[in-house]
């Protein structure tokens, strides 16, 4: 029986979709590997951290080794032809500048990349990305989409036009909330926000007197529980790898307001309403139609439960599985 090691970074709050993939695609793998779950020592923001986590990792012992994201450059410290890299995206490129972001390049991408035989991303965008930044064939790089939270299941529900419950999901800086927080100045409704708010927009909500409630550290049960309790999801994100949040209404059965940008747009399937991310009033404009327009509103739901279909646990976990079975037949 194969041993397969997936290693994960250290948990931070602030990020949380990462290890909810990868459990899904866990629960749904052959029963003939034997799964090894492994968390690194060390957040890997600091060199020191990134020499504990590579000392870490050279004493595991597996027939195959995927290293399921954020922390590539441990990929240095296992067997090139037994490792598989997942590079969900590149934001981490967004906002160091200088020297800092050559060294951050060149340790979280370059190397990594340039070692690694296998690698995947999850969209056709981040796979761009990868390509543009390290000159990468790409050919050597394989999509396979995020699956969805097998917890989040359709449960119909009447929208409340009155107040509705607007969701969004996570606080960092491409999530877009110092744009929603304006676009929804005046509009009736009670923001439920799903991360650890920065200072600056809770300065925002107050000015804009923005209905507001904040969730953190959910499980994938109470994750669930918020889209249920949603009547749409807002995800105006400016960058993403993937944007699963999306899809994730969709299988809720809740009307999506998200970016007409790559990936989403695509993850969206022509079924959620499209904004220009860096425009307050488009925005704004996306979120009313939702409100006000019932009939559009149960096109986008009965679109978007068709549209997720694509992206059951179990198809994409059968996508891993023809990797790992490469490399272990090897």
């Amino acid at each position: 029986m194969p041993v397969l090691c997936s290693i994960f970074r250290k948990p931070n709050p602030l990020f949380f979709s990462l290890e909810r993939v990868f459990a899904s695609v866990s629960a749904h793998l052959d029963p003939t590997y034997t799964q090894e779950r492994v968390t690194l020592p060390s957040y890997s923001s600091s060199f020191r951290a990134i020499f504990h986590n590579l000392r870490f990792v050279r004493r595991l012992e597996a027939d195959i080794y995927h290293v399921t994201g954020d922390v590539h450059y441990v990929v240095l410290a296992l067997p090139r032809r037994k490792t598989v890299l997942t590079i969900h995206d590149c934001v981490f490129l967004n906002r160091p500048r200088g020297l800092r972001r050559s060294l951050l390049k060149w340790i979280w991408l370059d190397l990594p990349v340039r070692y690694c035989k296998t690698i995947t991303t999850i969209s056709e965008a981040s796979k761009r990305d990868i390509v543009r930044f390290t000159g990468c064939r790409p050919e050597k790089i394989v999509v396979i989409p995020d699956p969805l939270n097998e917890a989040i299941g359709y449960q119909p529900a009447v929208f409340d036009e009155a107040c509705p419950v607007i969701l969004f999901l996570g606080s960092t800086p491409n999530k877009n909330l110092a744009r929603v927080i304006p676009a929804l100045e005046g509009v009736s409704c009670r923001l439920v926000i799903v991360g650890h708010v920065p200072a600056e927009e809770e300065k925002l909500l107050l000015q804009y007197k923005i209905q507001y409630v904040l969730r953190v550290n959910l499980t994938d049960r109470e994750l669930a529980d918020q889209y249920r309790a949603a009547d749409l999801v807002l995800f105006p994100s400016t960058y993403e790898g993937f944007g699963l949040p999306v899809a994730e209404a969709q299988a809720a059965g809740r009307p999506v307001v998200t970016s007409d940008l790559s990936p989403m747009k695509e993850v969206a399937g022509g079924a959620a309403c499209l904004v220009n991310p860096y425009d307050v009033a488009s925005i704004r404009e996306g979120v009313l139609r939702v409100i006000r327009q019932p009939e559009y509103r149960k096109q986008l739901v009965d679109n978007g439960l068709v549209n997720v279909r694509r992206f059951g646990a179990r198809e994409i976990a059968g996508r891993y599985e023809a990797i790992y079975s490469t490399i272990s037949s090897s």
